[in-house]
């Protein structure tokens, strides 16, 4: 019997990182992410809606929805947060959950979900992981990275639930302030748990 597997972590914890390397070793990593961008794209249902809830002042010069004008909007306030998860995150789900039990009938399957705890998707999971970096590591890549201003990655950070209290919901953490390799280490430890079924 094949599992689910809820994998999480925080904005610039290195989640991506660690989806990137567990499909390489083979399994299927359905990104919340990928399925959130098929939401907004221009002419669905979602895009839509989103025009609609937010106004034209968030589409880019083609008619796209310009991400970091929405960005913008909804890491700042959390009732327009709101608004948009109540848009999106059904429609994310059902695209989802459709893939999910699709291929969890030939070998594991992770889902990687920033905001699994606070959705209760974990509820949906056999086990779940949490990608962990202490605060100071995440603002300093995320400043690096995004090159945003402190204040903004304050703002980002501050809008999702502390890391600190994803990993102490987790079944298991994979602690990402070292290197890379250290990081894939413990991916290992934990996919040859997975296999051999001592999960």
């Amino acid at each position: 019997m094949y599992k689910v597997i809820g994998l999480t972590g925080g904005i610039a914890s290195g989640k991506s990182t660690a989806s990137a390397y567990i499909e390489e070793q083979g399994f299927k990593v359905l990104d919340a992410d990928v399925y959130a961008r098929k939401v907004t794209e221009k002419g669905s249902p979602g895009y839509h809606k989103i025009i609609e809830a937010f106004g034209n002042g968030i589409l880019d010069d083609d008619g796209n929805i310009d991400r970091p004008a929405l960005g913008r909007i909804i890491f700042n306030d959390p009732d327009e947060r709101q608004k948009l998860n109540d848009i999106s995150h059904p429609e994310i789900r059902r695209m989802m959950n459709a893939d999910r039990d699709e291929y969890v009938k030939e070998n594991h399957v992770f889902l990687d979900i920033p905001l699994l705890f606070e959705n209760g998707l974990d509820k949906q999971c056999d086990a779940t992981v949490t990608v962990y970096v202490t605060e100071e590591n995440q603002m300093e890549r995320l400043i690096e990275r995004n090159g945003l201003t402190k204040e903004d990655a304050a703002a980002r950070i501050g809008s999702q639930m502390p890391l600190s209290e994803k990993k102490s919901r987790s079944d298991r953490v994979f602690d990402n302030n070292g290197d890379k390799a250290d990081l894939f280490r413990q991916i290992d430890e934990f996919l040859k748990e997975l296999q051999n079924d001592e999960m």
